[in-house]
């Protein structure tokens, strides 16, 4: 038997191994622990499906809202406020998301809103179809290094097609820029008002669009939105203006100012109090009087100053003293005081006012202009209307519906809208929807592929397939059968009909430019952008390691205040 055991070399390496495994965790007769006492490590293939799990989970919980015969979602929190929409990126935010992998497709839907506002579901539906085929091929034992190379190469691929097909779109073209608003709103809650609504997106972006260089420049900080409840959806208005959340400050002033001049301030009507500690003592009662006159005619001189400036309309983000709301009554100005410092910016650009920050520098060249400035009452509230100014470089709108629940939904709603004309505008181009530009990039692809060759092949086809998620959820969610719908547009697509996609509301295949089903290039590419990164980021992580996380009790030695 000893002599079998010396010339068995295998037996012997198995020995050696066994043997010094033994003194490397036994030393001193303790085991060595690497990380913390109730830390949990997964590694290897077994850490890349749980990622891809949790990825692929997010991605369904929104599959079923994707397209205008989408589903909405009721989000309920921990107070009992409920939150009732279809919007991607609301979706993903509301929800209590604790896997690490689950994070980083919320992320990427944050990012798609972030960067085009429209387009949420979309990216994180293909995000998790590309993890999903990424799976097969792990099981093959294709390494992951490789499908992240082919994915990228991929999606580089794909925004050079969705450049190949775009159409150029100019400012003044409204009804293709209307047309893409609307496909925005098709799958919201305000889909019955999408025709006003979106002649309401394309005259807010284009009323505050700047130009820059050859194209357009658009900062949506110069749209105020306010909602208020009550009313039909249809009165949601467009107001070439700013709205002021606030009322006159004095019962005595008038309700509607005409041919309004407007002085802005930065600058309280008070009488300013001393940084430190003072007393006054008076030995005379008659000092009395001469304090409380000294007093009142410092804020009656305040008051003179506005009003030689010409200016018939006060708005300041500061107080107003009581004696000088009076004056200001008397003088026939009406006041408004303790604006947010947001809209102070908004009411300058929009009426061409400048912002004076003491009343001793406010002159009549200062003064911005509208036709009118009135006090209107909406629901409970009393609101200023600061409206018919020229050329305004802000605007607001004023969202309505029946139930706090619907304002809100359609306020989601106009910003996606308004986001996608923005988008449209500044680049200028766009590429047809209804599951067309995801089909196209799919066939072009796959050809791509082909000449690529290598195991990049495979990633590459495995993309091309995740593309085709599109069109399948679009399909799926409006009751049509999936399968015939892929093959009728593979057909399609090969014939040279790129712009060929589903008509959702008949299950047919038609082009989608005639259709008026359109959307900004930005929306296809963004969403192909931070898909890929997220799925690649995810693919290419084979050890999660989680610490068992301390709460309370003393921080570790050595942690400085302030660190977690």
């Amino acid at each position: 038997m000893n002599d079998a055991f010396r010339n068995d070399k295998s037996i012997k390496k198995i020995y050696i191994e066994v043997y010094f495994y033994y003194l490397i965790t036994m030393i001193g007769g303790q085991p060595i622990f690497i990380l913390k006492e109730g830390s949990k490590r997964e590694t290897g293939k077994d850490a890349m499906k749980a990622n891809i799990d949790a990825a692929k989970s997010i991605a369904s919980a929104v599959r079923t809202s994707l397209g205008p015969r989408g589903m909405d979602k009721m989000l309920v929190d921990s107070l009992g406020d409920i939150v009732i929409t279809n919007d991607g990126v609301t979706i993903l935010k509301e929800m209590d998301v604790e896997h690490p992998a689950a994070k980083m497709m919320v992320e990427v839907s944050k990012t798609q809103d972030t960067m085009v506002g429209d387009g949420t579901t979309t990216a994180v539906v293909v995000a998790g179809a590309l993890l999903q085929e990424a799976e097969s091929l792990i099981n093959q034992n294709v390494h992951p290094t490789v499908i992240a190379d082919g994915y990228r190469m991929a999606a580089q691929k794909a925004k050079e097609i969705l450049e190949d097909i775009a159409t150029k779109v100019e400012i003044n073209d409204k009804e293709n820029i209307i047309k893409m608003a609307s496909t925005s709103l098709s799958s919201k809650a305000a889909s019955g008002s999408k025709e006003k609504l979106s002649e309401i997106s394309y005259e807010t972006i284009k009323a505050i669009a700047e130009k820059s260089g050859n194209g357009y420049k658009v900062d949506m900080d110069n749209v105020q939105i306010v909602k208020k409840q009550g009313g039909e959806i249809d009165d949601t208005t467009l107001i070439y203006g700013i709205i002021v959340d606030k009322e006159k400050v004095h019962p005595g002033m008038q309700d509607s100012v005409k041919n309004a001049k407007i002085a802005v301030l930065n600058a309280a009507l008070e009488i300013k109090k001393p940084e430190f500690d003072t007393n006054i003592r008076i030995d005379d009662p008659t000092m009395i009087q001469k304090f409380l006159s000294q007093e009142e005619s410092i804020l009656k001189e305040m008051v003179k100053k506005v009003k030689e400036t010409g200016a018939n309309v006060l708005i300041t983000q500061k107080g107003i003293d009581d004696l000088a709301q009076h004056y200001l009554a008397k003088e026939g100005i009406y006041a408004v005081r303790r604006v947010k410092k947001s809209d102070i910016e908004k009411l300058s650009k929009a009426t061409g006012a400048t912002i004076a920050s003491s009343i001793d520098e406010l002159a009549a060249s200062d003064l911005g202009k509208a036709e009118q400035v009135e006090q209107i009452k909406i629901g409970d509230d009393y609101l200023t209307f600061v409206t018919g100014c020229v050329n305004p470089k802000a605007v607001s709108l004023l969202v309505r519906g029946g139930t706090e629940h619907v304002v809100d939904e359609i306020e989601r709603s106009i910003v996606d809208s308004i986001h996608v004309v923005a988008a449209a505008i500044e680049d200028g181009k766009y590429v047809t929807g209804g599951g067309s530009a995801a089909v196209e990039i799919a066939v072009k692809t796959r050809e791509y592929a082909v000449k690529v060759g290598g195991r990049q092949q495979l990633a590459i086809e495995k993309f091309a397939n995740a593309m085709e998620e599109i069109p399948r959820a679009l399909s799926e969610n409006a009751g049509i059968n999936a399968i015939d719908i892929l093959i009728n547009l593979r057909n399609e697509h090969a014939k040279g009909h790129k712009k060929f996609g589903i008509n959702l509301y008949t299950g047919n295949i038609e082009d989608m430019e005639k259709a008026g089903v359109i959307e900004p290039i930005r929306v296809g590419k963004q969403a192909i952008d931070a898909a890929t990164e997220a799925a690649v980021m995810i693919l290419r992580i084979d050890d999660v390691i989680a610490t068992k996380g301390s709460r309370g009790g003393s921080p570790p030695p050595g942690a400085g205040a302030g660190e977690d």
